[in-house]
């Protein structure tokens, strides 16, 4: 009869240490160097915690220890000692999302009813007290806040055997704060609240030992625990200290000698664990140190108590919470083929792994292996087994945690247990709360006592009960799911542990791997019936196909994982198969299968089914996409090449005679069929006669090539009989089926009709294949034989198709190996073709044709001197081209681009890269560079700016010539223009080709005949040009607007005006006759003059001003554009007194009889300008009037104020200075507080003048320590800068 959970034992032999998952675990962990020295356990005691650890921050206002009450923080979850604040705790309490579909459940919880029950009975019967601590081994001890032990056993009914002290011994000693268990479970050491220790013995509960002086007095013990020797112990008391307890027995007395290995003065710890060794690896070498691990605040050490005390290693936690309790963990774990200790320590969020492990030898290393990441404040630690963690963190959740893949595998609530926490213990309550104020706020979550590892087991304390933590068996995690009718996630996890990938593993993978199958299948069975069960039974068909698509791709999947297809179509798709839409489903379901070859045999019912249901839902494109990837033997070969035929699944209906019946040629008489007629009758073939016929291209391919279509591969015994049947078939002289009119070979005919360069392309790829094959070589001039009479005999092939034809002639022929004989006369008959003159059509397709032809090898067939003259008749320049460039005339390549309407912009490039390439000789060079300059005319003409960048780059010294040899129309304009504009180089735009003055001249000339609007931006611009040379150019092509410019940019500003005023002169005359135009014409002239009187007026005295400015006043006050005289007047102001503006103005003929009506507002307008400016100008000068005050005054403040100097020597000799008023030194004080000797600073060159003026002195260190700047300034210059300080001589 099986054990119920709740009663099991907690002894599990199978969950030890696991040696066979030694391999697991690789050695990429180690990150850090080994420790061949480490410190001794002495100078760590003797080191300052805050300078060995002087980052980690540690919060002051902890450390005070009269602000906090000792009773504060205790509630009534244990009594009224035993708990902290469980709202503290629960704050931080976080969710995750747990991959339970992968890990299912992996603890079982259980609760300890016998002992649960026998704990509380205890506590109202004989007022036992409230569990406060537990302890496992061989039995399960629980200490009680009233001094006693109660030792459970494992059996069945858990029943109490001893119940050790009574509560007087509670009354006098206190709580039990700590229990251990030796090995072999015959000692119990208990610990209490006030500090002292007691031993008993398990077999017959005697007291053994009573220690009260192992620690000081008024100290909790808060760890007391047995190590590998029986004969030592540690203990760590609320001071923070660590003692180990020797147990001796002499003379028949037995005593205890305590040895201090920490002292709390130097740092407090609150955990120690000791290695504890399985009984398999009893003769480990590390067992011989009896290693110790402690937590402290700050850090974690780890000591070997044997032969002698040695400090191995010590690590710091960094930074971490205050509140954040230590945990320490030792566990065995396999690493590459050798079984070492790995000690996991935290405080916080990060947990910390350090392998121990002793080399060849014999030294001892501790490393520090990859870290652990958790989203949560660990409050207790244990391991489970060698890959596995178990934390609980301060919001009372259980967290199972592989440590290799650092995946969280489930979180268990553990709230309900009511866990017991120690925090009374750590506040030391028992003996007045005598604890610094650092270890009673770690203290708020301590629960040490109340969360015990053993044996692969984790036993929790509560308040009332007490539970027990195991793995589940592989079965009970997938029955866990089952349950709860997880069918997928059942699924997954059964070949998680069938393919040995699952974690948290309870036993050997060997152990349960051949039940995995057979428990899988069951899986599988139950999934269909459940899902035939639970398939509504009315309402949409969608919403019951969604419901069996749900399942049937988990079922397929699984039957092909577990290679059992025999179950999936026979029991499970019969099963399916009773429901309608299962089946549906079923079957649409296995295409993906089929078409991804996971899935290529099927029955032959399934697979007529599949046909069937395919073709009754018209999926015809499914099943093309199946034929091709299935064993199609078993069926009805003439049915499935009938359906296929039928709905156009050409590529199945070929697979099907190839695998079916071995038959390639049937295929390709079906497909010559359908396309052969329209070419026959030239007719266009529509879309599916397209695909069809590439389709046909492709299968011939393959068969020549030995590759099944449309995948695969010919079986071997069958290629060369299929290549010979092909051939035979393409070559044969006549169809099967043969009307009277049907011309020769039509099989090759439809071909070339239908694409004459991939058939082509077909046969070169084929053709590479015939080496040493004396019939395959038969065949190849066959074919081309055939060829030949086909398309040369024949009139219905374009050029094009001709040129493809003997283009895949020349490149066979071209071939070393070449064993094809093709007559000359066919080449020149070609030639002929391609290059006749009467013909204009397709031109380029001709020309194009025989190129590919000559480029292939075809030119060893011709006569070059008669292929050059046939080109040049039929105007084939690029032939051309390419002849001449075969005999390096490249020269001659030029006129063939000119002459080319098609690429005579190519000129430019061809020339450029042939003289600027290396490669070419120089008298080939020179040959081009010849007849490019022979060819200029027609250059410019056809692209000025490409012409002029290739005269930059190529013939920079011809550029007179050039010009002199374009004296026709606008060409030397243009190429003058583009050899004159700008190109960025560097930060600045500069001239492409700088031009001698002759020829700027001359481009002055061509634009006064060809762009005379361009002119002046063009001077404005350019700068190469001489100015008397221009002007008379100017003048003699009577360009006014631009001679002005000229005039004025000489310095000539009179003759600019006159100029200008003349052209406005001529405009007016015009005024009555050319009506508005006119008029925006003589505004624009005025405008201009205006501007230019403006500028010119600088330069001018001021009666030249009053004569220039008024002459063009005159001008605007007597037209008729009266709107511009305010515009005259204001310019005016700025350069002639007003008064004397409006003197000129009423002695002006105009408006000297009376009409000063006309002007009054231009008057009017003047006046009130003259206001505005005065008033401004009076505000200007009160501002800077009331600036210069503030300035002086704030001055004459700091001058006034005295200085006092930083030290009593000076800062560059730094020899103190002389109080006494008869010293002859004289002494400077800068208001930056430096001061210096005069003559010390005269020594460093900041001034040469004379001591009095201190204005002129500067601070030397104030100036070096800013980079010297400002070093030559006065030293009084406000608000000018840093540099400077105020300086007061003194004598």
């Amino acid at each position: 009869m099986s054990e119920s959970p709740d009663t099991r034992s907690l002894v599990s032999a199978s969950s030890q240490l696991n040696l066979m998952e030694i391999d697991t675990i690789d050695d990429k962990e180690f990150d850090i160097p080994q420790v061949d020295t480490p410190p001794t356990l002495e100078s760590i005691l003797n080191e300052p915690e805050e300078e060995e650890e002087p980052f980690i921050l540690e919060d002051t206002s902890l450390m005070n220890t009269e602000s906090i009450d000792a009773h504060s923080c205790e509630t009534s979850s244990l009594a009224s000692s035993d708990s902290g604040d469980r709202t503290h705790l629960k704050r931080k309490r976080k969710t995750l999302e747990l991959h339970t579909a992968i890990h299912g459940s992996v603890l079982r919880h259980s609760i300890l009813k016998g002992i649960s029950a026998q704990i509380v009975s205890a506590a109202d019967k004989v007022d036992a007290g409230l569990p406060t601590a537990v302890t496992v081994s061989g039995v399960i001890v629980v200490g009680t806040s009233h001094g006693l032990a109660l030792v459970f056993g494992k059996d069945l009914n858990q029943a109490l055997r001893l119940c050790l002290g009574s509560t007087a011994t509670g009354a006098e000693y206190g709580a039990v704060s700590a229990l251990s268990i030796n090995h072999d479970c015959t000692r119990l050491l208990c610990g209490f609240a006030k500090g002292q220790i007691t031993m008993w013995d398990l077999a017959n509960g005697k007291l053994l030992r009573t220690i009260t002086d192992a620690n000081p007095p008024g100290s909790a013990i808060l760890h007391v625990k047995f190590t590998d020797d029986p004969t030592l112990a540690v203990c760590n008391d609320s001071g923070g200290s660590v003692f180990e307890l020797a147990f001796r027995r002499v003379m028949g007395m037995r005593t205890c000698d305590s040895r201090c290995l920490f002292s709390g003065s130097k740092g407090e710890v609150c955990n120690v664990e000791p290695l504890h060794t399985p009984p398999d690896l009893k003769d480990h070498p590390i067992t011989q140190y009896s290693l110790l691990a402690m937590a402290s605040l700050t850090k974690i050490l780890v000591i070997g108590l044997k032969p002698s005390l040695k400090v191995w290693m010590t690590f710091p936690y960094g930074k971490a919470d205050p509140s954040s309790i230590p945990q320490l963990a030792w566990q065995f774990v396999p690493v590459q083929k050798a079984v070492n200790p790995v000690l996991a320590f935290c405080r916080g969020v990060t947990v910390h792994f350090l392998l121990v492990k002793k080399d060849d030898s014999g030294t001892i290393h501790v490393i520090k292996q990859r870290q652990l990441q958790l989203d949560c404040d660990i409050i207790s630690l244990s391991w489970i087994d060698s890959r596995t963690l178990v934390a609980v963190d301060s919001g009372e959740k259980l967290r199972v945690v592989d440590r290799p893949s650092q995946e969280e595998l489930e979180t268990i609530d553990m709230a309900e247990v009511q866990l017991v926490y120690n925090s009374s213990h750590f506040k030391s309550l028992a003996t007045g709360g005598n604890v610094s104020q650092a270890l009673a706020l770690v203290g708020e979550k301590a629960c040490y006592q109340s969360v015990c590892s053993y044996a692969g087991q984790i036993v929790i304390l509560g308040t009332k009960s007490a539970h027990v933590m195991t793995l589940r068996s592989w079965r009970e995690r997938v029955d866990f799911l089952l349950k709860q009718e997880r069918f997928v996630e059942a699924l997954s996890l059964a070949w998680s542990f069938h393919e040995g990938t699952a974690k948290a593993v309870l036993g050997e993978w060997s152990f349960f791997l051949p039940g995995c199958v057979h428990f899988m299948v069951e899986i599988l069975f139950q999934y269909v019936e459940h899902s035939l069960k639970k398939c509504p039974e009315h309402g949409k068909i969608q919403v019951m196909e969604q419901h069996f698509l749900d399942v049937v791709p988990v079922v397929v999947d699984y039957c092909l994982l577990l290679q059992r297809t025999d179950l999936l179509f026979s029991q499970l798709y019969g099963r399916l198969g009773e429901n309608c839409v299962a089946r549906g489903v079923f079957l649409e379901s296995l295409e993906p299968y089929i078409v991804s070859e996971r899935l290529g045999c099927l029955n032959a019912a399934v697979m007529k089914d599949l046909l069937a249901h395919l073709q009754d839902n018209n999926m015809m494109d499914s099943i093309g996409n199946c034929l091709v990837h299935m064993d199609i033997t078993s069926l009805d070969i003439q049915q499935v090449v009938q359906m296929c035929w039928t709905n156009q699944l050409y590529d199945a209906m070929i697979y099907v005679f190839n695998r079916g019946i071995n038959d390639y040629i049937n295929p390709m008489e079906k497909l010559f069929q359908v396309i052969t007629p329209p070419l026959r009758q030239g007719r266009a073939l529509t879309d599916e006669q397209v695909v069809m016929g590439n389709k046909l291209l492709v299968y011939i391919s393959c068969c020549l090539a030995g590759r099944a279509y449309p995948l695969g591969d010919i079986p071997e015994d069958l290629v060369s009989q299929v290549k010979n049947q092909v051939f035979e078939f393409l070559i044969g002289v006549h169809s099967a089926d043969a009307g009277p009119d049907e011309d020769m070979y039509p099989y090759i005919r439809t071909l070339l009709h239908f694409d004459t360069r991939e058939f082509l392309n077909v046969l070169a790829l084929t053709f590479e294949d015939f080496k040493n094959d004396k019939q395959a070589l038969e065949y190849q001039q066959r074919i081309v034989d055939i060829l030949l009479k086909v398309m040369v005999e024949n009139s219905d092939f374009t050029p094009s198709q001709v040129g493809c034809l003997f283009t895949f002639l020349a490149r066979q022929l071209a071939k070393p190996d070449n064993t094809l004989f093709v007559n000359r006369k066919l080449f020149d008959q070609v030639l002929e073709f391609l290059c006749c003159p009467d013909d204009d059509s397709r031109h380029t397709e001709r020309q194009q044709v025989l190129l590919e032809l000559l480029q292939a090898g075809g030119v060893v067939q011709f006569d070059e001197g008669r292929l050059l003259r046939l080109a040049e008749k039929a105007e084939f320049y690029q032939i051309c081209e390419f002849l001449y460039e075969q005999k390096h005339q490249y020269d001659k390549i030029i006129d063939c681009y000119l002459r080319d309407p098609l690429r005579k912009g190519e000129v430019f490039n061809y020339i450029h890269n042939l003289l600027s390439i290396p490669g070419y000789s120089s008298e080939e060079k020179q040959c081009v560079w010849n007849k490019a300059l022979q060819h200029i005319q027609e250059l410019v003409t056809l692209d000025p700016a490409k012409s002029a960048d290739l005269v930059v780059v190529h013939f920079p010294e011809e550029v007179g010539p050039i010009i002199t040899q374009l004296q026709v129309g606008s060409c030397p304009l243009s190429v003058c223009r583009h050899l004159g504009r700008e190109r960025w180089e560097g930060p600045h735009p500069q001239a492409l080709l700088k031009l001698s003055p002759d020829l700027n001249e001359l481009h002055i000339s061509l634009m006064c005949r060809f762009a005379p609007r361009q002119l002046t931006d063009f001077l404005k611009s350019s700068q190469e040009y001489r100015l008397e040379e221009a002007i008379q150019i100017t003048k003699q092509n009577q360009l006014h607007e631009a001679t002005a410019y000229l005039l004025e940019k000489k310095g000539d500003a009179h003759g600019a005006f006159q100029v200008l005023l003349k052209v406005q002169n001529i405009q007016r005359s015009g005024e009555e006759c050319e009506g508005g135009a006119v008029l925006r014409r003589v505004e624009e002239g005025l405008r201009d003059i205006i501007a230019l009187c403006h500028r010119s007026s600088q330069s001018l005295n001021p009666q030249q001003r009053e004569v220039r400015l008024w002459a063009g006043g005159r001008v605007w006050a007597g037209g008729p554009l009266k709107e511009l005289t305010m515009n005259v007047l204001n310019r005016m102001s700025s350069f002639i007194p007003l008064p004397a503006i409006i003197q000129r103005i009423l002695q002006d003929p105009v408006y000297g009889k009376g009409k000063l009506a006309e002007i009054q507002g231009l008057i009017l307008g003047m006046l009130e300008t003259f206001n505005y400016e005065q008033t401004l100008l009076e505000t200007t000068t009160s501002l800077l009037n009331h600036d210069l005050h503030w300035s002086l005054s704030h001055l004459r403040a700091v001058v006034s104020k005295g200085l006092h100097p930083r030290q009593d020597q000076c800062n560059i000799c730094l020899q103190q200075y002389k109080r006494r008023h008869d010293s002859p030194e004289q002494i400077i004080v800068f208001s930056c507080g430096h001061l210096y000797h005069c003559h010390c600073l005269q020594r460093k060159g900041r001034s040469q003048m004379d001591p009095r003026l201190f204005q002129a002195w500067s601070c030397y260190k104030c100036t070096s320590s800013q980079g010297g700047r400002g070093g030559d300034r006065g030293a009084l210059e406000t608000g000018r800068g840093r540099n400077t300080s105020l300086a007061q001589v003194s004598q």
